[in-house]
């Protein structure tokens, strides 16, 4: 090209042609070759790249445990020798199934009292409520026999529910843990039995910076993933949101649904939770290399008809290496990338691709 246009330069100016001139006639026509350049529109290459359309997920990660929907410890309430466990450890209950029973030798002999305390009370009240309409007994002892005979009832009452305690029952469907008991143990009041857990529905708890409050609402979408199963993702929904700051921290305690129908996951677990804030829908995304910041401001070369143009931008969001662009450029912009401490505005250049 440098010789074509001292050949050309040459043919004009009448003088010898190619570099076989003295120095001075090589430099003359090397500024001579620099003019024509610049008269004829020299374009520096620059690496260019087009404004990206994406959608924009504001997230936050942290970490939390996973915890089952409902979990009771089985424990007695009252003291008795352990006489039947019906259930496998590991196993699934439902509700009201019988789990354990205790010697209700005791208990049914105070039923079987109290029911007859109950039918003497019965007949001394009906005898006294007769003589009474017979004109022979008086309203005191038929009051009291009335008094008598609701203390009878009270005992029977009483003693049905000391039996009914012998009979411990799974207050909800679930997996049971392993058991604590065996047959002939004597269990005192409140005694561990066995753990009773649903797990169709797990809760993940976790943590947020105290700045995360005004965007954390109920609804929002969440991705959990579990060192116990690498590669995959589990979704969630945020549910309950702790109406309390934790003073020590000064974080946020957020709680979220996860689906367990197959029963994978277990309560305990560590997670890793990624809180989906929110999504933004066809936003405009420029590499970070576009940038050019000046003061607080931020600027870029946009390509307009082979030329830069120094365009301001307002920057939003930035997810990994793209900046999101909430103004002042539109999907079909190309901008450049590499190349920005040689440009001026209106400068025209040679675009070519931006390197991965």
């Amino acid at each position: 090209m440098l010789n074509q246009k001292v050949n050309s330069y040459c043919r004009r100016s009448g003088e010898t042609s190619g570099l076989a001139a003295g120095p001075v006639m090589v430099m003359t026509l090397l500024l001579a070759t620099f003019r024509l350049s610049a008269a004829e529109g020299f374009a520096l290459p620059v690496e260019t790249a087009k404004v990206m359309q994406d959608t924009l997920v504001n997230s936050v990660q942290a970490v939390g445990t996973l915890l089952a929907n409902e979990s009771v410890v089985i424990r007695s309430e009252i003291e008795g020798r352990v006489t039947q466990i019906n259930f496998a450890e590991g196993g699934r209950a439902t509700q009201g199934q019988r789990l354990i029973a205790l010697d209700d030798s005791i208990y049914a002999a105070e039923l079987k009292q109290a029911e007859a305390r109950l039918a003497l009370g019965r007949s001394n009240y009906e005898r006294a409520k007769t003589l009474k309409k017979q004109g022979y007994g008086s309203e005191q002892e038929r009051d009291q026999t009335s008094s008598e005979l609701r203390v009878n009832q009270a005992e029977v009452a009483l003693a049905k529910a000391r039996l009914e305690k012998t009979r411990i029952m799974a207050p909800f469907d679930g997996v049971l843990g392993l058991r604590r008991v065996s047959v002939g143990d004597y269990l005192k009041t409140g005694e561990d039995i066995v753990t009773l857990l649903d797990l169709s529905l797990l809760k993940v708890d976790f943590r947020l910076p105290e700045t995360t409050l005004a965007e954390v609402k109920t609804g929002q979408e969440i991705k959990v993933t579990l060192d116990a199963f690498p590669g995959q993702g589990f979704s969630g929904e945020v549910y309950a949101i702790d109406p309390q700051i934790d003073l020590n921290g000064r974080s946020l305690l957020v709680r979220a649904r996860i689906p367990n129908q197959n029963g994978k996951l277990l309560a305990g677990q560590f997670a890793r939770v990624t809180l989906i804030l929110s999504r933004r829908e066809n936003s405009l995304f420029v590499p970070e290399a576009a940038l050019v910041p000046q003061g607080e401001q931020q600027f870029v070369y946009r390509l307009v008809e082979g030329k830069v143009a120094w365009t301001e931008v307002r920057t939003g969001k930035r997810q990994g290496a793209r900046v999101e662009i909430v103004a002042g450029l539109s999907a079909q912009d190309e901008v450049v990338t590499a190349g920005h401490l040689k440009l001026q505005d209106g400068m025209g250049v040679s675009p070519m691709p931006a390197k991965e």
